[in-house]
């Protein structure tokens, strides 16, 4: 029988693994940085992805919440009986609020919309020629409900009309999906295609040492031994990368926002500081992955018996 001792506890420390990994990135320095590189870009296109797909879900979803029914009220009204109305529609089943827009406020709008270049000057006191108006609400966004509020508000009276996007709302949401569905697809081909890349520049790293493993298996060392100074490699690899990316992607990202798309009216963007510390650990950690698979996949290979 083949008597073989065990290695000392001693030499399986953090510490030794870590001397072992970082004397190795610095021997094939090339290969480490061409390591460091492919993955920190690969981060920097995936992270790019994650923020353009965050903000358009969020642009989409303001444009989306269109819940609102515009109903305007007969030129005529009587007086008082605006706040009538306003009692009839808040009743209704579906309606989550009621807002009482006066032909002031509506001519108030239309002067600030227009720049208040003084074409509507004239049109104060008897000489407003708007009606008063309500913005209504509604709680639940089912096709049938909307529909059903919207004969409700036309059968009040003293209502002239109303004015519904609901359509406009629900072609956009749909649209938002249809978005969200193609991006999440282009996340994942893109980081299955990242993985491929960071195993096979790992490889190449395991090729260049390939007779350095053969002989560390003909003395007797265990495929523990061999592969954990590999893994801690491909960990330094991997956080390495990721702060680098991070680092470059806050940038970017800081700028657009500050100077770029994020000056145009109808764009909101996320503030950097609501996104810092989860765009980080999802760096570091799809980075610490992607190392350690990447130096696992490199050597199995050169652990078989």
């Amino acid at each position: 029988m083949r008597n073989e001792k065990k290695a000392p506890r001693g030499r399986y420390s953090v510490r030794f693994f870590l001397k072992q990994a970082f004397t190795s990135l610095w021997r094939n320095g090339v290969m480490s940085v061409a390591s460091v590189a492919v993955l920190m870009s690969c981060l920097v296109v995936l992270g790019a992805f994650v923020l353009l797909v965050a903000n358009l879900n969020k642009n989409l979803d303001n444009i989306a919440k269109l819940n609102v029914i515009m109903v305007f009220c007969d030129y005529d009204l009587e007086e008082g009986r605006a706040e009538e109305i306003e009692s009839d529609i808040k009743k209704l089943s579906n309606v989550d609020k009621c807002v009482y827009i006066s032909k002031e406020e509506s001519l108030e709008k239309m002067k600030e919309e227009s720049g208040d270049s003084g074409i509507y000057d004239d049109m104060t006191g008897e000489n407003n020629p708007l009606c008063e108006s309500f913005e209504v609400t509604y709680a639940n966004d089912d096709e049938t409900e909307v529909f059903n509020l919207e004969a409700e508000l036309r059968a009040v009276e003293g209502v002239r009309k109303i004015t519904s996007v609901y359509q406009t709302a629900k072609t956009i949401d749909e649209f938002k999906n249809g978005i969200m569905l193609v991006f999440t697809l282009f996340l994942l081909i893109l980081f299955v295609v990242s993985l491929f890349v960071i195993i096979n520049t790992i490889k190449l790293s395991v090729y260049a040492r390939r007779h350095e493993i053969t002989v560390m298996r003909y003395v007797g060392a265990t495929n523990t031994f061999i592969t954990l100074p590999f893994v801690f490699e491909g960990v330094i690899i991997g956080v390495t990368a990721s702060i680098v990316a991070y680092v470059i992607e806050a940038l970017l990202y800081t700028y657009i926002s500050t100077t770029g798309i994020g000056d145009v009216a109808f764009v909101t963007m996320i503030e950097m500081s609501k996104i810092a510390v989860p765009l980080a650990a999802g760096f570091v950690l799809v980075g610490i992955i992607t190392g350690v698979i990447g130096s696992v996949a490199s050597l199995r290979k050169y652990l078989k018996s």
